[in-house]
């Protein structure tokens, strides 16, 4: 039997379709079921924080910590849960004007989450006033000439902020050294930069305004007081074992 290729086109394109029509029918709506039981299990939550809101006066107060936590921190989850259950809802459907109108409130709450789940840990009731340890320590060092001038360099940085943003000192993973970089509003620095966050200052107002107005450098300054070297050494051995 002799078949022309447009005869193998009308099969072919005709099995598709029944394919299409199984997928659509059968396939396609355990997918977006199972997809929806996916989202409802991964919701993220808030963190608990590793001390007592009153735990870092007097350089944060228990008033501020409790509002930046459990107000602020708590309502980038909420509006994170609900704009990635909107968003496994415009996959499903294939609406990509959803799906792309989604992703600012994604990059917003989604790194407000990150950044202050990141803050909490970097700071301690306990911190110790010395120097950092270990690479820590030497890192800064190589890359800053001192602790005291990464410290004056990143104060500065952080003070400078136009508006709301985040202080940090970074690795980077590609020249494998340490530096200062800032970003505005929430945008998560791994994933806007490539550097991966060790130590956070938050400069939007909600972190320090109740206490010290719009004095901001005497906010970050106090800061210093309370970093959790330890914890940051860590994101550090973290962060170079992922290179």
């Amino acid at each position: 039997m002799n078949y022309s290729w447009s005869s193998i086109s009308v099969v072919f394109s005709t099995g598709s379709v029944n394919r299409w029509r199984h997928h659509r029918q059968k396939v396609l709506p355990k997918a977006v079921g199972a997809l929806g039981t996916l989202c409802s299990r991964l919701k993220h939550t808030l963190p608990d924080l590793p001390y007592d809101y009153n735990a870092l006066e007097p350089y944060i107060s228990a008033e501020i910590m409790q509002l930046h936590h459990k107000k602020h921190h708590q309502t980038y989850v909420n509006n994170l849960n609900i704009a990635e259950e909107k968003l496994a809802e415009a996959v499903a459907t294939n609406d990509v004007n959803t799906t792309i109108k989604l992703q600012s409130a994604i990059r917003f709450n989604g790194g407000g989450h990150l950044n202050h789940s990141i803050f909490w840990e970097t700071l301690s009731p306990h911190a110790s006033e010395d120097i950092p340890k270990g690479d820590l320590r030497e890192m800064i060092c190589r890359d800053f000439g001192s602790v005291e001038d990464m410290k004056k360099e990143m104060s500065a940085a952080s003070v400078a902020i136009q508006g709301s943003g985040w202080g940090w000192l970074a690795f980077n993973p590609v020249n494998k050294h340490l530096k200062i970089v800032t970003c505005a509003n929430q945008d998560p620095l791994e994933a806007t930069t490539g550097n991966i966050p060790l130590f956070g200052i938050d400069v939007w107002e909600h972190a320090y305004y109740l206490q010290y107005k719009n004095v901001r450098p005497d906010y970050v300054n106090a800061i210093w007081h309370i970093v959790n070297w330890e914890n940051v050494s860590k994101r550090l051995h973290d962060a170079q074992m992922k290179t």
